[in-house]
């Protein structure tokens, strides 16, 4: 995979990089897609709860599959396709039984390729073969990995994504998150072997902001050149920074402040966070 840059021939071409689309230019899977609802931001009760969001191109939802739930019968790759709704490519496998499905495609997949998804210890690890953790060896690259057992991929999902499998003890699996994060996950929990595929997605330059308004990302207005009434930054004789720390239009502080919610049951399995600090226990 590799960036590409135009001659610009339009002033948007000038400033615009894009990811080489190895990918078939072909239409989805029609069995595997459906219609979703685009709240735009909106909760319920049609307030809104997520700014800056609206607009963007009509799209069609691909089912992915994330359980991995056909067992011990081997697939193959019919294409590498895009993805609107995720900055992964996808990969449309047809199993021997016909059945088709799209799964998150790793990197180096191929048209072509075989892969399967078992809970028999396997001698050797291609990309794509998705098993439980406790028969992955350790410094084993994965993604797409459950937190619970059975409850589907919830690690490791977008583009160039791939977290690392340290060790596995007593039924339980120390996994090193893309973040850097050391947490434990039952050893029982499923994996895909290699990395997310699309790795140079976030080296990408749109060119323009029309591009971004095609993905439904509405315009963002800094809280510093509003008023006094709009924000609290806001004010201020000429150009200011604020004095005061970034903080949400409701006062919420924007930088630096932890909203993980230290209750959370999930807490009890990590083992190192991302800042490199270690929990106590």
């Amino acid at each position: 995979m590799a960036i590409i840059k135009r001659r610009p021939l339009t002033p948007a071409q000038r400033f615009l990089e894009l990811s080489k689309n190895d990918v078939d230019n072909k239409r989805p899977e029609r069995s595997l897609t459906e219609s979703v609802h685009r709240a735009k931001g909106r909760n319920c009760y049609g307030r809104i709860t997520s700014r800056r969001r609206g607009g963007g191109h009509k799209k069609l939802y691909r089912r992915i599959d994330f359980k991995r739930d056909i067992l011990e019968v081997p697939a193959v790759v019919q294409s590498i396709e895009y993805d609107p709704f995720r900055t992964a490519y996808i990969a449309l496998v047809k199993y021997e039984s016909g059945e088709l499905r799209y799964i998150v495609a790793p990197q180096g997949l191929k048209k072509g390729d075989t892969i399967i998804s078992t809970n028999k210890k396997q001698d050797e690890f291609t990309v794509g073969m998705c098993l439980p953790l406790n028969l992955i060896p350790a410094a084993t690259k994965i993604h797409a990995s459950e937190m619970t057992p059975g409850k589907g991929a919830q690690i490791a999902r977008g583009a160039g994504a791939g977290a690392q499998l340290v060790a596995v003890e007593g039924g339980v699996a120390t996994v090193k998150m893309p973040s850097g994060e050391l947490r434990m996950i039952n050893a029982d929990c499923r994996a895909v072997i290699g990395v997310v595929g699309n790795i140079e997605h976030a080296n990408q330059s749109y060119g323009k902001a029309g591009r971004n308004r095609w993905l439904g990302r509405r315009p963002r207005v800094r809280g510093v050149v509003m008023n006094p009434v709009d924000h609290p930054m806001g004010g201020g004789e000429g150009r200011t920074s604020g004095g005061d720390h970034p903080v949400s239009p409701w006062g919420q502080l924007a930088k630096g402040y932890p909203t993980r919610i230290k209750s959370k049951p999930s807490n009890s399995q990590i083992i190192l966070r991302r800042n490199g600090k270690k929990v106590k226990r």
